[in-house]
């Protein structure tokens, strides 16, 4: 049974309920993190649903006790606090969670390409496959320097984000180093080399367009993920296969909280009878960053 509350004054009352709303704001995404994604008419609303589930946590303190209040709002923060210094979920998370909220349901847009590869998925013009060939045969993802080289990076970032985004995670944070670590550098004027993922992991990272795509269409491949490489004029680039256009969603909500800065506008990705590919180009901030051109002549599927 409730205690009787009628005692509290009303400067007492007003605290208490300043202190509930504040406890229920960084306790909604924290809950959030071990909810799976829920997507409904095309909106995310786990945040929505987690953000119920603390309301009615805090209801419950306040039906028993209203000044149990006081301690939850102490544990919260202190929770957060003490993982600021354990790097895992703090106040920027918090943040980063009701942004990506927002942006992912009202401020991003999904930019499908219309190109040759919408309409012939596997022509790729005679006087590239020696290309082709060179691109699939250097590509390697059972290796023991590249499974090691991704097992270890896939854990680098985002590990908070685990119970909610699951395998995701590991792919990001994996594109994060790899992204954030590659730096380019001009194969010779006469030759194109094809440079294996040991090979670029061995040598610090560093490559030209088709060696960064080799290098993560192979790293990610060998923690699990399924990709391909893209031929355009000019220019070479991975994709990460998403799924279907539901698991799309989860993955374009996961990638616009993980990566918040700077914000992402428009999300960038190919999709054809239902399968969903979204951009790992080396120029790209972030996974579904702008392509470079839509002149796509070749698909090397791997």
């Amino acid at each position: 049974m409730a205690i009787d509350e009628s005692k509290y004054s009303t400067s007492t009352q007003l605290l208490l309920n300043i202190l509930s709303l504040l406890t229920l704001a960084p306790l909604a995404p924290f809950i959030n993190r071990f909810l799976p994604p829920i997507v409904a008419g095309g909106f995310h609303i786990d945040l929505a649903v987690s953000f119920l589930i603390s309301l009615l946590i805090l209801f419950a303190l306040r039906w028993v006790f209203r000044p149990l209040i006081i301690p939850a709002f102490l544990l919260v923060c202190s929770m957060l606090l003490i993982n600021k210094y354990r790097d895992d979920y703090t106040f920027t998370n918090v943040l980063n969670d009701y942004k990506g909220m927002v942006q992912g349901n009202w401020g991003t847009k999904d930019s499908k390409q219309l190109d040759i590869l919408s309409l012939y998925p596997r022509r790729v013009e005679s006087y590239r496959d020696k290309t082709v060939r060179g691109i699939r045969e250097k590509v390697n993802y059972q290796d023991s320097v590249v499974r090691n080289f991704s097992v270890k990076h896939s854990l680098d970032f985002y590990d908070e984000y685990f119970y909610k985004y699951g395998k995701i995670t590991r792919f990001l944070s994996l594109f994060r180093y790899i992204n954030g670590n590659f730096k380019y550098v001009l194969d010779s004027r006469r030759d194109e080399y094809f440079a294996t993922p040991q090979e670029t992991i061995q040598n610090g990272l560093g490559g030209d367009c088709d060696d960064h795509s080799i290098l993560m269409t192979s790293c990610l491949q060998s923690i699990g993920a399924r990709c391909r490489i893209v031929l355009i004029k000019g220019h070479a680039y991975p994709e990460l296969y998403c799924g279907d256009k539901e698991d799309f969603e989860i993955m374009k909500q996961a990638i616009i909280t993980l990566f918040p800065k700077p914000v992402i506008k428009e999300l960038y990705y190919h999709e054809l009878k239902g399968e969903y590919w979204i951009n790992l180009d080396y120029t790209a901030r972030h996974p579904g960053g702008p392509y470079m051109n839509d002149k796509v002549y070749g698909l090397i599927e791997l």
